[in-house]
């Protein structure tokens, strides 16, 4: 059964740091492109950053340069930290395979970005 666990979301001050984590289990997580999502309130859930599976990054329009997507294959771990952060960041923030698949989304990790 494949899993994904987030952590390391919190409330966060405009221009803050974050550093995100997920844990992936069931299968060969190295075998696979994985990815950074988000949903903030009212809105779809949103590509935020993909890293393949020879590490080759992707990065969404508004968060170049802010955010840095990066992989562990050794402990099937998958990170997104960011920083120069904004309230419009805020979202529920999910990892999952690229492209998704919708039996994999797990609770995912809140960050709330307001002073």
């Amino acid at each position: 059964q494949v899993q994904f666990v987030e952590s390391g979301g919190e409330l966060v001050q405009p221009g803050g740091s974050l550093r995100l984590s997920c844990v992936f289990s069931g299968k060969r997580f190295s075998a696979y492109d994985m990815a950074w999502y988000r949903q903030a309130p009212g809105k779809q859930r949103e590509l935020v950053a993909r890293i393949g599976r020879f590490a080759n990054t992707f990065y969404g329009d508004y968060v170049t340069g802010r955010f840095t997507i990066s992989r562990d294959n050794r402990k099937n771990m998958l990170f997104l930290q960011m920083s120069s952060l904004k309230p419009e960041d805020t979202a529920v923030y999910y990892c999952n395979v690229d492209p998704p698949v919708s039996s994999y989304w797990g609770q995912g990790t809140q960050v709330t970005v307001s002073s």
